[in-house]
C-alpha cells in the first residue's frame, strides 16, 4: 500500500511507495483521500504526514507516465487534489521530511502548516529537467522569491538547515528522532481546544496572500502545454 493512515487524535499518514516514494496517479488520489478523511474526522486534532524509505517524496512516478502519456490528466488532478487536501485540511498538518523532498514533495511540504526535517533532508524542483513546470507556488512558501526563481531555473536544491535559517523548517533533527519530534509537536497542538485550533486553521488560510489552488492550477497549464509540444522527459 502506498499510503497508510493510522487514525486518532494525532492521525499519522505515511507514504510508502518504494524505491523513492514517487507516487502514481492513483497514489496521489489515495493520499488526498486520506488527508481529507483525517480532517473530516471530529476526533482528529493534528495530522502528521511522513514517509518510510529513502526519502519523503520524489514527486510523480515518471515511469508510469512514460508507459502511458494519457495518464497526464489524472496525474495532474491527483497532485492538485493532494496539495489542496493538505492545505485545506481542517486541522494542522505537520510534514516530517527526511531525505529527498522533490517535485510533488515540495507541494506537500509547502502546503503543510509546519515542517520538521531531518539533518540530511533536501528540497528541490527538478521539473525543468523533465520538461515540465509546477509547484513553484509551494516552493515560494519555503524560500524567498529570488532563490525560488534560481531553484526553478537551475534545479538546484536547498538543505533542511537552509530552510531552518529562513524559518520555513521549524526544527532540524536526526533521522532517528524525526518522528518523535513530530509527535511531540503534534501533542502540544492536540492539547489545545480542538474547536479553537480548527478555527485558527481556517482563519490563517483566510488571510493567506496567495490563492494556492488557483496559482498552482495556472502552473499546471504550462505542464500540459510542454507535454503537447513534446518537451516532457522522464528521468533516469
Amino acid at each position: 500500500m502506498a499510503i497508510d493512515a493510522v487514525p486518532g487524535p494525532i492521525t499519522e499518514i505515511v507514504m510508502n511507495a518504494p524505491p523513492v516514494n514517487a507516487l502514481t496517479a492513483a497514489g496521489w488520489h489515495e493520499l488526498a483521500r486520506a488527508v481529507r478523511q483525517a480532517g473530516e474526522d471530529p476526533e482528529t486534532r493534528v495530522v502528521v504526514l511522513r514517509a518510510e524509505g529513502r526519502g519523503f517524496n520524489a514527486g510523480v512516478d515518471v515511469k508510469e507516465l512514460d508507459a502511458d502519456e494519457s495518464l497526464m490528466v489524472e496525474v495532474n488532478r491527483g497532485c492538485f487534489a493532494a496539495f489542496a487536501a493538505v492545505y485545506e485540511c481542517a486541522v494542522p498538518v505537520i510534514a516530517a521530511v527526511h531525505g529527498h523532498c522533490l517535485g510533488g514533495g515540495v507541494g506537500l511540504a509547502g502546503n503543510a502548516d509546519i515542517v520538521l526535517a531531518s539533518e540530511e533532508a533536501y528540497f528541490g524542483l527538478p521539473e525543468v529537467e523533465r520538461g515540465a513546470l509546477g509547484a513553484a507556488t509551494h516552493l515560494a512558501r519555503l524560500v524567498p522569491q529570488h532563490l525560488m526563481r534560481a531553484m526553478v531555473y537551475t534545479c538546484r536544491t536547498v538543505s533542511a538547515r537552509e530552510l531552518h535559517a529562513f524559518g520555513s523548517v521549524l526544527e532540524v533533527t536526526s533521522r532517528d528522532s524525526l518522528r518523535a519530534a513530530a509527535f511531540d509537536l503534534a501533542g502540544r497542538i492536540a492539547a489545545k481546544d480542538p474547536e479553537v485550533i480548527r478555527r485558527a486553521k481556517e482563519s490563517l488560510n483566510g488571510i493567506d496572500p496567495v490563492d494556492v489552488r488557483r496559482s498552482y492550477r495556472f502552473e499546471q497549464g504550462f505542464t500540459f502545454e510542454l507535454s503537447l509540444l513534446g518537451k516532457r522527459r522522464g528521468l533516469a
